[in-house]
């Protein structure tokens, strides 16, 4: 009994203990950079990185790295500078972080709270509650405010410094065109009616597409201003999106890479070779197609994407995320931080 009194006393204690990531700013660490990183961006000419219990590092020569200030300890997923000193950080607990000094500081625009309060003021009383989905939404919104803030953002894309989305889990998604002063609710501007997770948002071929659960592919209608489901000859899970002017790429689980140069109405499987997860893609400066995998293979093709060859590099590790580096190398963030390949 004495045991079981002093396990319930410190189950308490715990309990009383616990603080919220969302009110515990990030702590100092020498080994943040060595902690998985799940997001790279560049912000000019610096690299900025992001990943467990709020860490953010950012470095102005790819070898020295400093820890910025964040309110949060949150893990972060996702980041995107639409300049050099604007940027924006997201991830669980419905957190979306800004930046307005290239990534040294922080400060919160939303998280999970006001998310889930943000939904119920939009979707919770409908005008008209016979059109199609409006029940749904808010039945979706209710859900959401029952569940709290433990909702993750998963991407964000913003086309300047005003105008952006963010996207992320059951088809979460939601538009700024204030610089995130304030956000709106988009959930009823996707077709995405089993509410799959959305896991990556980037322009590509001349438009903007979104990769998500189960092949869902969606293109950007500006003038309609939502986002229409594309065909896509694959089922399997996508994790993200790249190209060119004039390419989109597709890239998910087990090697698949799907291409497309007609704005999405028809994809071609792209030759990997590889059977692997590929979580991280980009586009170089010099228009070569870079792809890397949960099994550390970083592939490059020089033919618009058509076809992958296998680079050589030094340490070969998972790649959650990539960018370019200003003397062309490439910088590669996941489990154990941030390595740098000159890739040949």
């Amino acid at each position: 009994m004495v045991l079981g009194a002093a396990m319930i006393t410190g189950s308490v204690a715990a309990e009383t203990d616990f603080r919220s990531p969302l009110a515990l700013p990030a702590a100092k660490s020498s080994l943040a950079l060595r902690a998985p990183l799940n997001a790279l961006a560049v912000a000019g000419k610096r690299l900025v990185a992001a990943g467990q219990r709020g860490h953010i590092l950012y470095s102005d020569d790819g070898k020295n790295w400093t820890q910025a200030e964040v309110p949060v300890s949150s893990d972060l997923t996702a980041l995107y500078f639409p300049s050099a000193q604007q940027g924006w950080a997201v991830g669980h607990e419905g957190v979306i972080l800004h930046t307005a000094d290239g990534g040294a500081t922080w400060t919160r625009q939303l998280d999970g709270k006001q998310a889930a309060a943000l939904m119920s003021r939009h979707y919770g009383k409908p005008a008209n509650p016979d059109e199609p989905g409006a029940r749904r939404l808010q039945q979706d919104a209710e859900s959401f405010a029952a569940q709290g803030a433990d909702k993750p953002f998963l991407d964000v894309w913003f086309e300047d410094d005003k105008r952006g989305f963010v996207i992320g889990a059951f088809n979460l998604i939601l538009r700024t065109e204030d610089g995130g002063q304030s956000w709106t609710p988009w959930l009823n501007r996707v077709d995405n009616p089993k509410a799959l997770h959305l896991y990556a948002i980037r322009p590509a071929g001349g438009t903007l597409f979104i990769a998500a659960e189960q092949g869902l592919v969606l293109k950007y209608d500006r003038a309609q201003g939502r986002f229409t489901s594309l065909e896509l000859p694959y089922k399997g899970t996508l994790f993200g999106v790249t190209g060119t002017e004039n390419m989109a790429l597709v890239y998910g689980l087990r090697g698949n890479a799907w291409r497309s140069t007609d704005g999405g109405a028809s994809w071609i499987k792209a030759d990997t070779g590889v059977n692997a997860g590929i979580a991280s893609g980009m586009v170089r400066a010099d228009g070569s197609v870079v792809l890397a995998s949960q099994a550390g293979q970083v592939l490059v093709s020089s033919d618009n994407g058509i076809s992958f060859k296998r680079a050589k590099v030094t340490t070969a590790a998972p790649a959650f995320a990539m960018a370019e580096t200003s003397n062309g190398a490439i910088a590669l963030g996941g489990i154990g931080g941030v390595r740098v390949e000159a890739l040949k």
